[in-house]
């Protein structure tokens, strides 16, 4: 094979690696929680990794609940950002993002009373958590 197949191939490969970045933003630019949500995202992230971990390791949870709380454990313990911080906004948001669109796939498949029986923060932090997913506390 040819030097010039080996640089087309390159430049094909880096070329479909930007457009899915940039696909990947555009969504979490959509799905990204609005008004000062997602301040309180941030504001709630300690109590969400624990919440994570305590779902993820809850055996009475569908495998497939626990697999995706395992991976986006993985991922934010990786220093490496998905999103660099140095673009605006989404760049320090991307964790609280991506974790409030897992953790709305979780509430959907486990329900809200798992989370809320693993919940580690406040009555009032719980209630923020809802408002962040979107999603309504019919038990209260």
């Amino acid at each position: 094979m040819t030097g010039s197949f080996w640089w087309d191939l390159l430049i094909t490969v880096a070329a479909a690696l930007l457009l899915s970045w940039i696909a990947l933003v555009l969504v979490l630019a959509i799905a990204r929680p609005r008004g000062g949500l997602l301040t309180e995202a941030l504001r709630l992230l300690p109590d969400v990794v624990r919440l994570l971990r305590r779902l993820a390791t809850d055996r009475t949870l569908p495998r497939g609940v626990r697999v995706r709380l395992g991976l986006l454990l993985a991922y934010l313990a990786v220093p490496i950002d998905l999103i660099p911080d140095f673009i605006l906004v989404l760049g320090y948001a991307d964790d609280a993002i991506i974790t409030t669109a897992v953790l709305r796939s979780v509430i959907h498949r486990a329900g809200i009373d798992a989370v809320r029986a693993h919940w580690p923060g406040t009555d009032d932090g719980f209630a923020a958590l809802i408002r962040l997913t979107g999603l309504h506390d019919s038990g209260r």
